[in-house]
């Protein structure tokens, strides 16, 4: 069968229930990696992708909110077999136009069932496949599909539910206060006086382009963070642009310039941090207004890349600063008013508008109540087997990308990895595939989903409680950088023992 022809999709049965060789969740950045992994390597494998959403792109679909972008390079970000041409920093928008020509391009469309909500995922030891249970969300309609191994790329976060801390006095504030996660699409800032809370990259990316309209933007935070403006091209792009040089050698020269910036930046905030963190402060004076409290408002408490550097193109959120129409209030909320927002040091922020940029939290697969074998499965008391499947879990490997480099690499290196067990798998005459721990990993020290020494951002730290914990040895581990993991999972044994086969 050749890459055109069309693969089989589902398998009928004689019990009304689908069968397909793979059920991948969620047609975002990484669903939609997935589903072309699958095509391009395994044109025989029925599979199909499940998407609670109405459209495909996952965060960049939910995301409405003004000035939405990336807060990574494109090069990076953009797949490995799909050159991007745009800017180095892009929209929402034009994120969404690419992810809609890697479908068109790769007739994956067929593939993807929208508003299909998986609910319950439970796996049978006998029939050796997953039961999947789906409620169709545009009619109502419940589903049962069956399948030999389940792939979970559902993202992060939860997509319905932001985290929106409570204030004292919130019910008495005569504005509006909107989440960017629910942000309604006839809400006008015109002339308004906006304030946004949260110092993270939805800020800002939002405060700029509010500014442009509102009468003025507070940037209210509790704590600073890193920022760092580059280029939104970079010069190597214009050059080699102007050269006539084919997209696809663009594409790569730029992507490995990207990592090999990555790669200085995350060798520094471990061997150097103090070095990076006056580099970064330093980079930013200039583009500041004269006189800025530098120390005050761009200091953060952590070392660098302790949580995610934000990156603000042509520095327009210090451009907005310089303009007037921007600036920043760093302290803590004592209370709302009916006019606004009062701080702990008493001073009132007027306000006609708040923005709660206060960030989401993480949901464990999806929030699918998975079963195995009839009973329930409790992820806090599993470990990850190298970020991409858990132990005692037969058939599931799941998505998680970097928080320090760019999401899709990883996806990438996972559907890679994914392929090969499939592979792996095949060429032993195996069905089932589970991570269980090693008699000499047996006594291994257990710690939390992310070590707070490696990456405390507060939407990490507040889901720990929920999320499955790592070990301290390969393969039980996660949160390596690419700079690690592309030497290591193209090379993962995957016949140490941590995998039984049968």
């Amino acid at each position: 069968m050749t890459m055109t022809e069309a693969a089989p999709v589902t398998e009928p049965r004689s019990d009304g229930v689908e069968h397909v060789d793979v059920v991948v969740v969620g047609a975002g950045v990484s669903g939609i990696d997935a589903a072309y992994h699958l095509r391009e390597r395994f044109p025989d494998k029925s599979f199909t992708v499940l998407e609670a959403q109405d459209n495909r792109g996952g965060t960049w679909w939910t995301h409405r909110y003004p000035g939405v972008r990336s807060d990574s390079d494109l090069f990076t970000y953009g797949y490995r077999f799909k050159p991007w041409r745009g800017p180095s920093i892009a929209a929402g928008e034009e994120i969404l136009a690419y992810l809609d020509e890697v479908v068109t391009e790769n007739d994956l469309e067929r593939y993807i069932r929208y508003q299909h909500r998986v609910t319950a995922a439970g796996w049978s030891t006998e029939d050796r496949r997953w039961t999947v249970e789906v409620t169709r969300d545009d009619t109502g309609e419940r589903l049962r599909l069956t399948t030999d191994f389940l792939w979970m790329c559902q993202g992060y976060y939860n997509h319905t539910k932001p985290f929106q801390p409570q204030w004292e006095g919130m019910d008495r504030f005569h504005g509006v206060v909107v989440h960017p996660q629910q942000w309604p699409e006839d809400l006008d800032y015109t002339g308004k006086r906006v304030v946004v809370i949260g110092s993270g990259s939805t800020a800002a990316t939002m405060i700029p382009a509010i500014a442009e309209k509102a009468e003025h933007v507070t940037m209210l935070q509790r704590s600073p963070g890193y920022f760092f403006a580059p280029p939104s091209t970079h010069e190597l792009a214009v050059t080699l642009r102007a050269l006539d040089i084919p997209e696809e050698w663009t594409h790569e020269i730029l992507r490995r310039a990207y990592i090999t910036q990555l790669d200085e930046l995350a060798r520094l905030s471990h061997e150097a941090p103090d070095d990076l963190r006056a580099f970064l402060m330093e980079s930013m004076r200039p583009l500041l207004p004269e006189g800025f409290d530098v120390e005050k408002h761009f200091t953060p408490k952590y070392r660098p890349w302790q949580q995610r550097i934000l990156f603000v193109p042509d520095g327009d959120l210090f451009a907005a600063l310089r303009e007037g129409t921007a600036s920043i209030v760093t302290d803590t909320i004592d209370s709302f008013t009916e006019t606004g927002i009062r701080v702990a040091s008493g001073e009132e922020i007027p306000a006609d508008i708040v923005i709660t940029a206060t960030g989401f939290d993480l949901s464990v697969f999806g929030d699918v109540a998975f079963t195995v074998d009839g009973e329930p499965v409790d992820f806090t008391e599993r470990i990850t087997w190298r970020g991409i499947m858990i132990s005692g879990i037969p058939n599931m490997a799941y998505v998680f990308g970097y928080f320090r480099y760019s999401w899709t690499l990883r996806a990438d290196l996972v559907s890679d990895l994914v392929c090969r067990l499939f592979e792996h798998m095949r060429d032993r005459g195996a069905t089932t595939v589970v991570p269980t721990i090693r008699p000499e990993d047996a006594g291994m020290q257990v710690g939390p989903w992310s070590d707070p020494e490696n990456f405390n951002a507060g939407y990490v730290l507040r889901s720990q409680h929920i999320l499955f914990k790592q070990g301290d040895r390969e393969p039980w581990t996660h949160m390596l950088e690419y700079e690690q993991e592309r030497e290591i999972l193209p090379k993962a044994d995957l016949d140490d023992g941590s995998l039984v086969y049968s």
